[in-house]
């Protein structure tokens, strides 16, 4: 049986404070949701992985809201188009990601620019089979 495809959230803002507070907050309300498992209630099984993954285009802000730690793998990469200069550094880094099979990814967009191509991207094979991709958050 394949394993369950990792849902993922594009999220794009005009700053990198602004979509890594926005990722902190998803975080935090994916956090308060799964805490405790009762069947049929949506909640992770204690089974299933419960590393969340990040990967954020650009440099850190002052007060980063996002650190690596028990269940969460923070990854940055040099800013650059995702779609276009950092095709390879993003397709690498997800790759290694993917292995530890988290149970949710954000991924933060120093720009929109080519997002359609990006999602389309995201969507092709094989990652059409690893990922479940969630609407864009605007932050």
């Amino acid at each position: 049986m394949a394993p369950a495809a990792t849902s993922t959230t594009l999220v794009t803002g005009a700053s990198a404070g602004v979509r890594e507070a926005a990722i902190a907050a998803l975080l935090a309300a994916s956090a308060d949701r799964s805490a405790v498992f009762t069947p049929g209630d949506g909640a992770l099984p204690p089974s299933v992985s419960a590393l969340d993954a990040v990967i954020l285009e650009g440099f850190g802000v002052a007060a980063d809201p996002l650190e690596n730690g028990p269940g969460l793998h923070v990854t940055r990469i040099a800013p650059g188009c995702l779609c276009c200069d950092g095709n390879l550094v993003l397709r690498v880094t997800l790759n290694r990601l993917l292995r530890q099979r988290p149970r949710r990814l954000f991924i933060g967009l120093a720009s929109s620019e080519h997002l359609d191509q990006l999602r389309s991207w995201l969507q092709s094979p094989p990652y059409d089979q690893l990922l479940a991709l969630d609407p864009v958050v605007s932050a």
